[in-house]
């Protein structure tokens, strides 16, 4: 299983960015999908994550409101919408894949992780 992100970039505070995740060599409707990101000099926090079974979701208190997520699983691809972004928001973002995802933020429920992609937010 190979899971790539793409999306990430250079933006204003206030601005917007999609990141799409796109997972190969496995049916992606198995798969809960988790984002997660990382801050120089802190651990990594959980973002977002969307059920496969039901599409339920899950953000972290810092973007509710502001992120979105979704899938499509004739595309293979989970997105992740983030508006009024802030440059607290900058990081590397990771997708994630598992085949049982007990607990959203937990990484070790994670089997599969992408190499990142690159978010800056910064006037």
């Amino acid at each position: 299983v190979q899971l790539v992100e793409s999306g990430g970039g250079e933006v204003q505070p206030g601005g917007s960015l999609r990141l799409s995740c796109v997972l190969s060599g496995d049916h992606f409707d198995y798969y809960p999908i988790g984002w997660f990101r990382q801050v120089p000099g802190k651990e990594r926090e959980a973002v977002s994550y969307i059920s496969n079974q039901d599409s339920s979701t899950y953000y972290g208190d810092s973007v509710k409101g502001r992120f979105t997520i979704s899938r499509d699983d004739a595309k293979s691809t989970s997105y992740l919408l983030m508006n009024n972004l802030k440059p607290e928001d900058t990081g590397v973002y990771y997708c994630a894949a598992g085949i049982l995802v007990i607990d959203p933020k937990r990484e070790n429920d994670y089997e599969h992780w992408g190499q990142g992609t690159q978010v800056t937010v910064s006037s």
